[in-house]
């Protein structure tokens, strides 16, 4: 977890917030994100808030808008396919601002699971300021990339959506990978489809979509030994109370699990989990004057 303890945000929220404005469905342009995002890290729910994520061919569009920014205040998590990792780190150090502190790598199709760690090991210099995710492919190179990360530097990132309804893994998938993570002690982010705190239908698409909460709350349970079953009664709980009182009882420690999310608004999620009563409504009273 990167932010620092901040007053009014209970230590299991602190950072869980990656700031993902640019990507769909929120698409907002990289010169109104970053300004965005410099007030996010000012604002009272700041402690709330991770790194800002952009898609590694977008680097150089960070010169401009970070450019009156000290250097290394920028915290930056890059998406990157494998094959470029090693391009991607010499951009962002071409931008004084960048801090880099994470990489988000996705692996092409034609990649086997025991091919991830020595490309990675190659493109990488020993920077234990870097927190290096791969995505695991919904494919049945799960379990064997997830056993091949188990005991490296590296750390794994699920999706759980996207723009279409096949992007969204069900109860049952996800549950099965967080209890694989849990199992190998691969800890993991999550990217996508998390737009709300409880798992709820979006009235627009009709997608079903998981909360970050229930995701919380099912990661602390496979941590204490449950079965998938419990875990995915957990991602399914749409009774908001209830999700509440639970999370209001987890220990930080589920964070060194589920260390954070992406997500198209900081202040959706932020908004919800106050009013949840997880949060003061004075740490998040400043999100009206703050674009996504």
């Amino acid at each position: 977890m990167s932010a620092s303890p901040t007053p009014g945000i209970p230590p299991v929220l602190a950072g869980l917030f990656d700031d993902a404005a640019v990507f769909p469905p929120g698409s907002l342009p990289v010169e109104e994100a970053v300004p965005a995002h410099v007030a996010h890290t000012r604002g009272a729910h700041a402690g709330l808030v991770g790194a800002f994520v952009l898609a590694a061919k977008d680097i150089d569009r960070l010169a401009e808008p970070t450019g009156d920014l000290a250097a290394g205040s920028f915290d930056l998590s890059v998406t990157v396919p494998l094959p470029g990792v090693r391009e991607a780190l010499a951009a962002t150090h071409r931008i004084p601002a960048v801090r880099l502190v994470g990489l988000e790598v996705t692996v092409p199709d034609e990649v086997t699971a025991d091919r991830v760690v020595p490309a990675l090991a190659e493109a990488i210099d020993d920077d234990t300021a870097l927190t290096v995710y791969v995505e695991v492919p919904r494919d049945a190179r799960r379990e064997a990339l997830l056993a091949a990360l188990a005991g490296t530097p590296y750390l794994a990132k699920f999706r759980t959506g996207g723009v279409r309804a096949d992007l969204y893994p069900d109860e049952r998938e996800l549950a099965a990978a967080v209890l694989a993570a849990a199992r190998a002690g691969v800890a993991f982010k999550a990217t996508a489809g998390l737009h709300h705190a409880l798992r709820n239908t979006d009235p627009e698409t009709g997608f079903e979509q998981h909360g970050f909460l229930n995701l919380l709350l099912a990661t602390d349970a496979a941590l204490r030994g449950a079965e998938v079953a419990t875990l995915v009664e957990l991602l399914a709980d749409r009774d908001g109370d209830r999700v509440a009182e639970r999370v209001r009882d987890l220990s930080p420690q589920v964070r060194d699990l589920f260390r954070s999310f992406g997500t198209c608004s900081v202040a959706e999620p932020a908004v919800e989990t106050a009013g949840l009563g997880l949060l003061p409504a004075t740490t998040v009273a400043d999100l009206t004057e703050v674009s996504p």
